[in-house]
């Protein structure tokens, strides 16, 4: 294994319901979830757990040294894998419910692409709910949101029941085709423009 892997599994045997996989995230699935990250401009990207940074390499990889770019992880021990790994990266160790406040802290209000890593059918419906009012808080009308989920577990109730709430919070939300060579095969959601109900919740 490698050591990321190695660090990820740890971690999940730890705290699967924050961790939510049992491996880092493909490179192929990386570069659909970070496909919305513009390639001109200096944009403001925000990653959502990032774990040990399959994702955070391929955004990195897409700015260029462009933007700022800040991922936010709630596990300590990831966080300081992923900054050691990753110096241009703003690693905040803190809950992503507090994005609108840690954007503010930067200087910014909102963010051009969010990419999220989060075990989002783990959570339960208020979880869900206090991450999405806070993901819409920061997002503005071009803002793109990507997140993932596992293709063997969409008919489960769990991840029905996600897919449904954001299908109630944004006009669009597409999924992605199945990425078969991540383990477990997954596919992303493209999320955008958050419903004026929702956008009044917050």
């Amino acid at each position: 294994m490698t050591n990321d892997t190695t660090l990820f599994l740890g971690q999940w045997i730890r705290s699967p319901g924050t961790v939510g996989a049992v491996a880092p995230s493909s490179r192929r699935l990386a570069q659909a979830a970070a496909s919305p990250v513009p390639h001109r401009g200096d944009p403001v990207v925000v990653e959502l757990g990032p774990g040990t940074g399959a994702f955070t390499a391929e955004i990195q990889r897409r700015l260029g040294g462009r933007g700022h770019h800040m991922a936010v992880e709630i596990n300590p021990r990831l966080a300081e894998f992923l900054a050691a790994r990753n110096p241009g990266v703003d690693v905040v160790v803190d809950d992503a419910a507090r994005l609108p406040q840690l954007l503010r802290e930067r200087g910014f209000e909102r963010a051009d692409a969010i990419v999220s890593g989060l075990p989002w059918a783990a959570f339960s419906a208020e979880t869900q709910a206090r991450l999405l009012d806070a993901v819409i808080a920061i997002m503005g009308p071009h803002t793109a949101f990507t997140t993932f989920a596992y293709s063997f577990a969409k008919r489960l109730p769990p991840a029905q029941r996600f897919r449904k709430r954001l299908i109630d919070t944004f006009e669009e939300v597409v999924a992605g085709r199945t990425v078969w060579g991540n383990l477990p095969p997954a596919f992303v959601y493209h999320v955008r423009r958050p419903r004026a109900e929702a956008v009044t919740r917050t």
